[in-house]
């Protein structure tokens, strides 16, 4: 059996026809770079979200670093984020010459521990930037009023995690501002790169909006230096037909991942592995099932030639990156986000698994672990 980490192939062939007859159509248009289509969406996306404002940008990655320049980070300043993320989170803070300050996740659902944030502040905090990895938000409670505290801005950094909620409210409006990516193998992915801001905040939507577009309102007129990251109206087009599916496909992946607790509690492999922890306020979306395994790179490879994909996010922390050498961290800075990196597995969990490749996958890690 082939079973590969993510099959887009088949999401694709349930709406192919839509899917095409959207792109024709903006073909047809011969309008491409922001315009009506993308205004669409910017509703369409602030609407699910029940945020007041939606603005298109080019990348997730992009949406962070406007978010924080919308805030007004700059050089100098220092924004709290954690070292078990992809690097866009810490890229875009270094991007503008501010300094990423790392404090550890908890262990349970790798999301940035409340409980290390205060001491992480000083006078030039200008931001934090919590992850809800893998599709669980942070606890953003906690980490608000810590924010308010000391009247610092708060980034969500939702790329893994729209339509994820906590205590009923979505991803997109626990902080001041959030960050989605439309990367294809999101839970909501375009036919490339493409992301959105969110926020209930009139003036901050306003200056991403002018931001993204070189500092513009007023063409060739610039208020400030900004950059080019405009969503176009491909995308735009591709992720409206796909938007109407989202709760869909995130039940499909919440099924299997409730499919997943039950076959490994069966197959008695407690002592193992250890499976997600859902928090009891928050409803996971699940963009990756991750589960922390012994023998992680060897049952890696097993899987691999037993035909069935998986991926490791993230092999390496950001505070032991090379490129993150001058801020000084050493091993053991952070036990949880190094030891997370070092057991981390992720395996399939799109939608459209059926319950036998579900069993393939849990009898073939039961079948490396009896050989051990």
């Amino acid at each position: 059996m082939n079973i590969p980490l993510l099959d887009l192939k088949a999401q694709y062939q349930s709406m192919r026809s839509e899917i095409l007859a959207a792109i024709e159509a903006t073909c047809d248009e011969q309008g491409f770079i922001l315009g009506p289509r993308v205004v669409a969406l910017e509703q369409a996306v602030a609407t699910y979200t029940g945020s007041a404002h939606g603005i298109g940008v080019a990348s997730g990655s992009d949406a962070l670093l406007l978010a924080l320049m919308a805030l007004g980070v700059k050089a100098g300043d220092e924004v709290v984020t954690v070292p078990f993320t992809f690097f866009a989170t810490a890229g875009a803070i270094s991007r503008l010459g501010a300094k990423p300050v790392f404090i550890d996740i908890r262990p349970d659902d790798f999301n940035m521990d409340p409980a290390l944030l205060e001491r992480a502040i000083t006078k030039r905090t200008k931001a934090i930037i919590p992850v809800h990895l893998f599709g669980q938000c942070a606890d953003m409670d906690a980490i608000n009023a810590i924010a308010r505290r000391h009247n610092i801005g708060v980034i969500e950094d939702a790329c893994q995690a729209i339509g994820a909620r906590q205590k009923g409210r979505h991803a997109g409006v626990l902080g001041d501002v959030a960050c989605f990516s439309f990367f294809p193998s999101k839970n909501l992915g375009g036919f490339g790169d493409a992301g959105m801001v969110t926020t209930n905040d009139k003036a901050l939507a306003e200056s991403i909006a002018m931001l993204r577009v070189h500092g513009s309102r007023v063409r060739y007129v610039h208020e400030a230096i900004g950059i080019n990251s405009r969503l176009d109206a491909l995308q735009a087009a591709v992720l409206l037909v796909k938007l109407k599916h989202l709760d869909q496909w995130a039940e499909g992946r919440r099924r299997n991942a409730a499919r997943y607790v039950q076959l490994f509690s069966e197959a008695k492999l407690a002592d193992r592995l250890t499976l997600p922890a859902v928090g009891p306020d928050n409803f996971h979306v699940f963009n990756q099932f991750t589960i922390r395994v012994q023998k992680r790179d060897e049952l890696r490879s097993y899987l691999k030639d037993q035909g069935v994909g998986s991926e490791v996010y993230y092999p390496l922390p950001l505070h032991l990156q090379n490129c993150y050498r001058d801020l000084g961290y050493q091993k053991g800075a952070f036990p949880q986000s190094e030891r997370a990196a070092e057991e981390v597995l992720s395996l399939p969990i799109y939608a459209e698994l059926s319950d036998e490749q579900l069993q393939y996958v849990v009898q073939t890690i039961a079948s490396f672990y009896r050989k051990r």
